[in-house]
């Protein structure tokens, strides 16, 4: 408690500056716009007396597509569109369509909309004196079935089903700067991200389809130098948009940047994540007088065991076109203290070679120790394969297209026979991306 009345106190002091930073953003957007008109009016010029009397169409950099448009809102909102669309063959035509492990890739023979919508944003800018922000992501299609939690995670999945991040940002006067998030915001545990556009492969790892999504609670980081943060989480649990039990999980990440080309993360989450009472789901009338949904059976006795991940990613760029990443987690739960543990234990391994601006090569090998069935449901030794090919013909867009081989020690996987099953999924996916907006990664 005593940290939550802190935490709020220290955003109170930015938000006294707000009025004045109102005011200063509105001078410094009114001069960005007459800057932008004097470099426009300077650039025509420039070219009027460079051109040549007879022009023709010239192939030549300045021919360079332009950078996506970005639209910009009253008050320093930005805002952002997307869409992320696919399709996936499985070489063994599985009866029921469905590709096993996987996050988004989940169909065989299907057009899908894998993922579209918005982001709206303002960020921090302490250079301008903007000490609040707030970002808004909003997410529709079969993608939410994923990363938006489902009825083992929420109790009232259904409330929250279009929002998939949504946080208030402050910057507070402590240091060299506090940075202080409060809402739903997406995980960081594993080296993968929910944007493609920002990937090195279209599918995602069996880690990314394991660790948490997302959390609800406070995020707070600190810059010690340039090269050293400490990030720390209080949240509800993993991928509970509403808490299910009470307990407040926690997790600790230091990100470290030894040089500019490398970056190392150790990361380490724990919590319980079981739930105490039984879930409504699709409820009609409520349960008790209050909204629908809202649990009224105790479990009992309640679980009281703790889940832990302790998960660490390397990133390093070698030159300008080859970047290599590697990545190791050790998961381990247990229902109840006194219960038997579940572990899951692996990695994966990345190389990607930009060959130029609109062409990209990148292969992801995985291997993930499932001996308990944690992740898959069943006990096995599941490995991934992938390669893929990114081509960028313009700016805010992209064409993906991957092969990618899963594989188990077991018979998992389905076929086009529902009494047959298989230890290998051979999938090829095509995938085409759009986006407008936000510069950078998402």
């Amino acid at each position: 408690m005593r940290w939550l009345i802190l935490t709020i106190l220290m955003c109170a002091t930015a938000f006294a500056d707000t009025q004045r930073e109102r005011v200063l953003d509105e001078r410094i957007q009114l001069l960005e716009r007459r800057i932008e008109a004097l470099e426009s009016r300077l650039i025509t010029a420039t070219q009027r007396l460079s051109a040549p009397e007879s022009s023709s169409p010239a192939s030549s950099p300045a021919d360079a597509p332009p950078e996506p448009p970005r639209l910009e809102l009253p008050g320093g909102l930005t805002a952002s569109a997307y869409f992320d669309g696919n399709y996936t063959w499985n070489t063994a035509r599985p009866y029921n369509r469905v590709n096993l492990l996987r996050a988004y890739d989940v169909l065989h023979n299907n057009f899908n909309i894998n993922q579209t919508g918005l982001v709206i944003e303002r960020a921090i800018d302490p250079k301008a004196g903007r000490r609040l922000g707030l970002r808004l992501d909003l997410m529709y299609g079969q993608a939410t079935e994923t990363v938006q939690g489902g009825a083992q995670n929420e109790p009232r999945p259904r409330v929250y089903r279009p929002v998939f991040q949504a946080y208030g940002s402050c910057l507070a006067p402590v240091g060299r700067g506090l940075n202080i998030d409060f809402g739903k915001f997406a995980g960081a545990l594993g080296y993968e991200g929910n944007y493609t556009k920002d990937q090195f492969t279209y599918s995602r790892a069996y880690f990314f389809n394991f660790l948490p999504f997302y959390h609800m609670g406070f995020r707070s980081t600190y810059a010690f130098t340039d090269g050293v943060s400490l990030t720390h989480w209080m949240v509800n649990g993993a991928q509970q948009t509403e808490d299910f039990n009470g307990f407040k999980s926690n997790a600790f990440l230091l990100n470290l940047k030894p040089a500019g080309n490398l970056s190392w993360n150790i990361n380490y989450y724990f919590g319980r994540e079981s739930r105490e009472f039984v879930a409504i789901h699709n409820p009609e009338l409520p349960a008790v007088p209050s909204q629908p949904g809202l649990p009224a059976t105790a479990i009992g006795p309640a679980p009281d065991g703790r889940f832990h991940v302790l998960d660490s990613y390397a990133s390093w760029r070698l030159n300008d076109k080859l970047t290599v990443v590697g990545e190791a987690d050790y998961v381990i739960n247990r229902t109840a203290a006194a219960s038997e543990p579940s572990r899951v234990i692996g990695g994966a391994a990345y190389a990607a070679y930009q060959f130029n601006p609109s062409w990209m090569l990148a292969t992801r090998f995985e291997y993930l120790d499932d001996r308990h069935g944690l992740f898959s449901g069943a006990s096995q030794a599941l490995k991934e394969n992938t390669l893929a090919l990114t081509y960028a013909p313009r700016p805010g867009f992209q064409i993906r297209g991957e092969w990618r081989r899963d594989y188990s020690n077991r018979q998992f996987f389905f076929t086009n026979d529902p009494e047959r099953l298989t230890s290998r999924q051979n999938t090829a996916t095509l995938g085409l991306l759009w986006w407008f907006g936000k510069e950078g990664n998402w």
